[in-house]
This record gives C-alpha cells, structure tokens and sequence, in this order.
C-alpha cells in the first residue's frame, strides 16, 4: 500500500508539477501530461483514499484519516464521500431511494424501481456524456449538493457542522482549482483556452474511468435489486444481500486489478469493507467456496469489457422495460 501510494500520488502530481513550472510549450504534450495525471486521480481515488476512509488503509486511525485527506487533495470531500459510500451505498447495496451510487437525475434509470420515462431508451448511448462530465461536476458542485441534502436527512448533525463542511470544502477546492488549473494558466506557455481544454479532457477521461469500475459492480443483468416490504424492510440477511446485488470482474487481471485498488473484486469489498483490497484476491477463492457451500449467489464476469459490456445491456434493458427478467443462479 505504502509503495501504491508513492506510485499513485507521483503519477498524479509529476505532470502537474511540470505543467507549473512553464517549461512544456507543446500543447500536445500538455494533453499528454494532464491525462497522465488524470490516470494517477484515478489511482488515488480507487486505491488509496477509498481503502483509507474505509479504515482499511491501516490499523492506525491517524494513518487512515491523513490518506483520506487524499481525496480532498484531488478536490472532493472526505465526508461527503464517506456518508454517500460507506454508509448510503454500502448499507443498503441497489436498494432504490437509499443507494446514493444508483440514485440519478431523472433521464437517469439505473434500477427498475425507477420510474422510467421515454428518454431512457437512450440512456446506453448518452450515458458516456454523464460518466465523462461526473468528476468536473464532483469536484465543483456534487459535493454541496449531496452535503445539503444529507443535513436533511440527519446524516449531519447540527447547522454547526454543516457550517464547518462547507467552509472546509470551499477552502479544498480552492486550492484544487489553483494549483490543478489556475496555476497552469498562468505558468505554461500557451493559449489559457488550452490549459482549461486539457484539464477537462483530463476529467472526462478519469470520469468514464471510475464510474465504469463502480457502476459495473452493481447495474448488471445478473445483479439483485431488492424492494423493502410493507414495513420497509429488507428481509434478506445483509451479507446474503451484499451476496445478491454485487458482481466481480476481471479476477485473472493482476495489474489491472493493482491499477483499481482490488475493486474487481467487489464482493468479498462489500463483505469485508474493514480489510485491505491487497487481501481481496486471496480472500475470493474462500468467499467462491463457501458461497457454493451454502448455495448462495457469487457472480463474476471474467473480462472488464465483458462487464462493460453487460452494463451496457443493463442500461438498455432499464431503457426499454419496466421490469426485468430475474437474473440468473
């Protein structure tokens, strides 16, 4: 992990670090550099803070709450991630209205328990759009959106604290879009136009990126979208559940998996969010044989463009019916 973090972090900022300092005048070059350090964000979003603000990072509370500041680094927020992720998405995994990560704007369907209107039957071909444009909406104005709303519902716990996040935010931000694209436009020697040009080409491609890896993970054609009961319950049992709505990916890719912070291996994360992802290779082959043992879902898709693939599918299955065929076993 340590040596992932070095890796990651000098990916992500060594480019950066050129671009400020005015000496690339090829514009070429600077696209080449700016996606560059899109991959590191990537990186560090997928296999750094994610395991630190889950706590898994390391045993040290202060080591997971300092890596977690990484994700402010790249311009988005501990706490709003941790409220939408730890406790939304993984508590209550494809359960519409509850998991943030499947929750969309209307000409959005990512579940069947969506209403579904006409412009979802091109959902699978826009969607590309909305993936690319979700990190510059992320790191701009999601974070104050979904802070908001999580104020709300009594996820934060007093005006105070709300008071506190926003200025923390703002002030993260700040220093994001000042060194990321500010700074830049004033140190390279080239049009400003191309400087904001490449920062967002940067963003769009780490966007499709990351909401592929985790959307891939859950709105499939073989996952489980299960719907409270009268009393608003879920009676399956939770690991059962996380069983049901949760897909691995690529299991035989080692770098790509080194890549994505071991999110191929989604289920045994949702089983064990409080176990480093280094583990989660290792940790399948038990997780398989004990799901088989008890005769309980365990789906994996053997290539990530195969797992694109059926996302795709999923996306136009959602698009063009109002019901969906019950996956597989």
């Amino acid at each position: 992990m340590i040596f992932k973090s070095v890796v990651m972090l000098l990916i992500y900022s060594t480019p950066l670090v050129l671009i400020n300092l005015g000496i690339i005048g090829s514009p070429l070059l600077i696209f080449t550099l700016y996606i560059i350090s899109g991959l590191g964000m990537a990186g560090i979003g997928m296999g750094i803070m994610h395991d630190a603000i889950h706590g898994s990072y390391s045993s040290n509370k202060t080591v997971n709450r300092f890596m977690g500041y990484t994700l402010n680094l790249i311009g988005a927020s501990t706490k709003v991630w941790k409220l939408q992720h730890n406790v939304l998405h993984h508590a209550y995994t494809n359960i519409h209205g509850a998991d943030d990560d499947i929750n969309a704007p209307y000409f959005l369907r990512f579940t069947p328990d969506a209403k579904r209107y006409p412009i979802h039957r091109f959902q699978y071909l826009y969607i590309w759009i909305f993936y690319g444009i979700s990190t510059i909406f992320w790191v701009t104005g999601k974070d104050f959106i979904r802070l908001r709303r999580y104020s709300k519902m009594g996820l934060v716990k007093s005006k105070a604290e709300l008071s506190r996040e926003v200025v923390k935010i703002t002030g993260w931000k700040i220093f994001y879009f000042g060194y990321a694209l500010v700074l830049p436009m004033i140190m390279a020697p080239v049009s400003p136009w191309i400087i904001v040009l490449a920062f967002l080409t940067m963003h769009f491609i780490t966007g499709i990126l990351i909401s592929l890896i985790f959307q891939v993970a859950h709105v499939m054609p073989d996952s489980n979208f299960p719907s409270p009961d009268e009393s608003g319950k879920i009676q399956n049992e939770w690991l059962a559940h996380q069983l049901e709505t949760t897909i691995n990916f690529s299991p035989k890719s080692r770098t790509f998996s080194w890549f994505i912070g071991g999110l191929n291996y989604q289920v045994e994360h949702h089983l064990l969010p409080n176990i480093c992802h280094v583990h989660y290779r290792k940790l399948s082959h038990i997780v398989k044989k004990t799901a088989e043992e008890y005769n309980l879902y365990y789906k994996t898709q053997n290539s990530f463009l195969s797992a694109v693939s059926n996302h795709v599918r999923m996306l136009r299955q959602l698009g063009r019916m109002d019901t969906l065929p019950v996956p597989n076993r």
